[in-house]
């Protein structure tokens, strides 16, 4: 090499030749002639220029073997000095033409879950695509696959149900263990004349945009009502039928039964697994691994068992990292995983590896494998092995070194189902994991030190967390804490519970003032220069038909039952018809203070499994997937607390 060859110079004696060529000419003079001051024919070299030269060539190779080695993630490079044992997963980066994760006015990317999407790009036909919360929209990447890779891959898949029986779920001792019937004594039907007619509302909703799914996009992924044709996207890989997924439940528990059976046939004939493509670990757990979880658990039926423990299987090689935190992306069909492109220094993100524990915990149950709580478990170790910024949890993480990458710290987009998914766990364990509750209420302690605002005009909200630096703002997907907050209260010290339930009510009435002067909320608002719960950049204004808002108001009023929640989920269900339904389904919109409507033509997933199922909740009675017995993941899909005694006495 050009190292090689000028260490060789230096060694030679003054006017001798070098034996390394390139054709007929010595490679030492083809080198020397570029040296001021240097005689090529005579090939000779004062000892200052001896000096300059071997600085010149030492500065070389700390160059090339500091860009080998302290560059993050530069796998490619890496693999060339490490063995096959040693080399980490890729790391996906930006080509050519790839699309990158929508960025914020920071100039940093949403979170991946429901991030915030531009219309211009949604109008050229790419919101899927974009959407995390668009959600996170991968860049392109380099691929490597190492055959090591692929072993760990296939190994993992293998010893999916390596001695144990796939019958080893007893779905009747859960029935037993409930302390009430799914559906309630009478479907949920309130006693409430105003109710009732509201929750047939809701209803006659939900059937209207399933009935123009069917009609026009049966099988792909999302509806563009507008258009009148289905979405694909390439957040689920070669998965399809995320719609029809993520309804199964609402369908089952709004009593749609021709539906609900279509829906399972399609899933039991059409719901294709061995599919290649780039697939979100996080989207695909939280709609596809929730959704048949849940119809199992409503429905007993066999044909989600099966399926939803296959599919689990299948994401496992995302685990396959140093560290044991899985990357975000993967190929189910070859295991192969990666981190998103958009990602700081290839990291994995905070709400995306922090919202799989639900969902692995009920595989763990179904098919009597430890291995899916044992990947879960083994992320809380890793979390607590290492120091807290003020206690708080930052939104990336290295997979590979297990360090925070970035000190920004939101309840928002990139952190919000972490915490969820904390004090869930707690609560679906049957309030046995310790651990959990303590993260949980630390995570509290912290972000009310260090977060939790009130604006000059007395609204409560919580802020976002730079490196120090407050931004004072709150987006759209931060608006479940009202919720999570208020289910948390009851656990807390004893002298807080009140005050837990008097912040979760704060923050739900803070989401509620945003939700202004169309009643629909726009994708994040502020708290400086004079705006109060306002959004103040033209790129904040979308709404694309979110749940989170609705979300706490159906959990504020189970918990209080105040009339006032009801009362803004209805004045929730007018806006979405006046605004947002069109001939052919619901669509989202670009402006929630423009006096003129524009939709994105994009029916959301999200829409028919939680918008539409929180607010038929808000409007039933609190039997109808009673909060004793169900915990919801961050999709809406609600699964069983896990007893393991459960006293004859308290069942119904």
């Amino acid at each position: 090499s050009a190292v090689y060859a000028g260490l060789v110079l230096l060694s030679a004696p003054p006017g001798g030749g070098v034996n390394v060529r390139r054709g007929t000419r010595p490679v030492g003079e083809m080198l020397l002639r570029k040296l001021p001051g240097v005689s090529a024919s005579g090939m000779g070299l004062r000892l200052s220029q001896k000096f300059v030269f071997l600085l010149f060539i030492s500065g070389l190779v700390t160059l090339c073997f500091g860009a080998l080695f302290f560059l993050p993630d530069s796998v490619r490079l890496k693999r060339i000095f490490l063995s096959k044992s040693e080399s980490p997963a890729v790391t996906a980066v930006s080509e050519h033409g790839a699309r990158e994760q929508p960025r914020n006015a920071a100039g940093e990317p949403e979170h991946p879950r429901r991030p915030s999407v531009s219309y211009e790009a949604r109008t050229a036909g790419r919101a899927r695509e974009e959407r995390s919360r668009a959600r996170a929209e991968p860049g392109g990447r380099a691929r490597d696959h190492h055959d090591h890779h692929d072993a760990a891959a296939r190994a993992d898949r293998d010893a999916g149900f390596s001695g144990q029986s796939r019958d080893a779920f007893d779905y009747g001792k859960l029935k037993k263990c409930l302390f009430k019937p799914p559906l309630g004594s009478d479907g949920g039907q309130p006693s409430d004349p105003q109710a009732r007619e509201r929750r047939d509302k809701v209803k006659e909703m939900m059937k209207f945009a399933w009935e123009n799914y069917r009609r026009y996009a049966w099988g792909k992924n999302e509806l563009r009502p507008l258009t009148r044709n289905g979405h694909i996207g390439n957040m689920f890989g070669g998965l399809r039928g995320a719609s029809i997924v993520d309804s199964l439940d609402t369908l089952y528990i709004m009593g749609l039964t021709q539906e609900f059976e279509e829906a399972k046939e399609w899933v039991e004939n059409n719901l294709d697994l061995n599919s290649n493509g780039e697939a979100s670990l996080f989207e695909v757990n939280i709609r596809y691994v929730g959704g048949l979880l849940s119809a199992y658990y409503l429905t007993g039926a066999e044909v989600f068992k099966k399926k939803v423990v296959e599919l689990g299987e299948k994401l496992l090689p995302a685990f396959n990292t140093p560290t044991g935190i899985p990357r975000g992306v993967i190929n189910l069909g070859s295991g192969t995983s990666w981190s998103w492109g958009w990602a700081s220094a290839g990291s994995s993100i905070l709400a995306e590896f922090g919202t799989l524990h639900l969902e692995f915990v009920h595989l763990t149950e179904l098919s009597g494998n430890p291995v899916f709580t044992e990947k879960v478990m083994n992320i809380r170790k890793v979390l607590n092995k290492i120091e807290k910024p003020h206690g708080l949890y930052p939104n990336f993480l290295s997979p590979v070194s297990g360090n925070w990458v970035q000190h920004h710290v939101s309840i928002g987009g990139l952190g919000d189902s972490f915490y969820e998914y904390l004090i869930k766990s707690y609560l679906m364990s049957d309030k046995t994991d310790e651990e959990a509750k303590k993260m949980y209420y630390s995570a509290m302690d912290a972000i009310e030190a260090n977060l939790v605002q009130k604006s000059p005009g007395g609204l409560t909200y919580i802020a976002e967390w730079r490196g120090g630096i407050l931004d004072h703002k709150m987006g759209h997907l931060a608006c479940f804490s009202g919720g999570m907050v208020g289910i948390g209260a009851d656990d807390g010290e004893l002298t807080k519970r009140q005050h837990y339930l008097d912040l979760a009510a704060e923050i739900t009435h803070t989401c509620h003032e945003s939700y202004s002067p169309t009643k629909l909320g726009p994708e994040a608002f502020r708290f400086d220069a004079g705006a109060e719960a306002t959004a103040t950049r033209l790129s904040d204004r979308y709404y694309i038909l979110r749940p989170e808002v609705i979300e706490s108001y159906m959990y504020m009023w189970r918990l209080t039952h105040d009339p006032k929640y009801r009362q803004w989920g209805w004045e929730a269900v007018e806006a979405l018809e006046h605004h947002c339904r069109v001939e052919a389904g619901f669509s989202g919109i670009r402006d929630v203070y423009a006096t003129t409507v524009s939709h994105d033509n994009m029916q959301q997933s999200f829409f028919l499994s939680e918008t539409l199922k929180y607010l038929y909740l808000l409007f039933s009675d609190d039997d109808l997937l009673s909060l004793e017995d169900w915990v919801f993941n961050t999709e809406a899909h609600p699964l069983p607390i896990i007893r393991r005694n459960c006293p004859p006495e308290k069942i119904e």
